[in-house]
């Protein structure tokens, strides 16, 4: 059997009083794709952090590939090779975007850094051509792009290093429906042309159902339900990820009662 991309085991991170992740759990298989899902505060973005690195476990450990992420390196090369292991796309593009460089210029400096030896012409074409951008997209800034361009952009970046894992943070939260379906398409269409494993952090189940082979359900830090992605939303074994599916809008949708059941002990 392959070994995993991600491995999580214990992870557990601290605020003060606050326990943000308590005891998290889960794999990754190579060529998979997990969601993690959850209101605002579950813990699912801070344990999106840790796995990138962003953050700091207090326990627990993150391995990927059968390397552990914690342990120290030695040298630009091992640190370089650490880094290109897992990379994240955010919900906002533009505030990862340098809003004065353009695109084929942030794809060339990250092909610089990473492998120097790359056609660097050649392999920008080639990313571009992936998130389907063209050649006129390689000249413009980040401001003349659409917000779907951008986050575009931001894949073919990631991307570029060529990582075991893509963290996606909500990276279509902020695009139009429409939009959103192209960029879950797009993803679909790399993850089946280059074996990449996604770790997906969401609110939206349509995205979850839409995009993800398995699913963990995060409530006050701690996973409160996991298996796969078709078996969890049609089948919810948890009370909180039955309140997760009550509230997503449908005919005959009324907020009143997920507001009641909110308050219910």
């Amino acid at each position: 059997m392959p070994e995993p991309a991600l491995v999580v085991s214990g992870l557990s991170r601290s605020y003060g009083t606050v326990r943000a992740v308590d005891d998290v759990t889960f794999a990754v298989p190579a060529g998979g794709s997990l969601g993690i899902v959850g209101a605002s505060g579950s813990g699912k973005t801070t344990t999106a952090r840790i796995v990138v690195g962003l953050e700091r476990a207090d326990a627990g450990e993150v391995v990927v590939r059968g390397r552990r992420r914690g342990d120290r390196v030695r040298g630009r090369a091992a640190r370089l090779a650490r880094a290109r292991e897992v990379q994240m796309v955010f919900q906002d593009p533009f505030l990862s975007l340098d809003p004065r460089v353009s695109v084929d210029a942030t794809l060339r400096e990250t092909l610089r850094l990473h492998f120097p030896r790359v056609d660097r012409s050649r392999r920008t074409a080639e990313l571009l051509d992936q998130v389907g951008l063209g050649a006129r997209a390689a000249g413009a800034l980040p401001r003349q792009l659409s917000g779907g361009q951008r986050q575009r952009v931001a894949i073919a970046r990631a991307l570029a290093v060529e990582p075991a894992v893509l963290v996606l943070d909500e990276a279509v939260a902020a695009l139009d429906v429409s939009v959103q379906a192209q960029i879950l398409n797009l993803l679909a269409d790399i993850r089946a042309q280059t074996g990449i494993s996604y770790l997906f952090i969401t609110h939206d189940l349509g995205v979850v159902r839409c995009v993800t082979d398995d699913v963990v359900v995060m409530h006050q830090g701690r996973i409160v339900e996991s298996g796969s992605t078709t078996h969890v939303l049609d089948s919810p074994q948890h009370p909180y990820t039955q309140l997760l599916l009550d509230s997503v809008p449908r005919p005959g949708w009324d907020p009143r009662g997920i507001a009641t059941a909110r308050r219910t002990p």
